[in-house]
């Protein structure tokens, strides 16, 4: 499987969806679904992020990393400065983005 940076563009709407586009074909996965918050940190797997994140942002840096970014609540309810590899776990598979667990 391919780094999800092949895709000519990449973009997330709404806070959550990540917009793939490969050969003009748009590929789209809700990060919240896959992203959950563990004590102010990205956790994989456990989904619902978004219930407790603001300044939700990302940017394709350096060498092509793909890194999602955001203000997670903690246990002590700050919101502390939290950031995610995607291509840690999603990949292009030749026809669609997809999460490997």
């Amino acid at each position: 499987m391919a780094s999800i940076t092949t895709g000519a563009n990449l973009r997330v709407e709404n806070n959550a969806t990540l917009i793939v586009n490969f050969n003009n074909a748009d590929s789209q996965l809700d990060l919240n679904t896959i992203l959950g918050n563990d004590n102010g940190r990205f956790s994989w797997g456990s989904g619902g992020f978004l219930g407790s994140a603001q300044n939700v942002s990302f940017s394709v840096e350096g060498a092509g990393v793909p890194v999602f970014r955001a203000q997670l609540k903690n246990a002590n309810g700050d919101f502390v400065p939290a950031d995610v590899n995607l291509d840690e776990r999603i990949k292009y598979d030749g026809s669609n983005v997809v999460f490997q667990q």
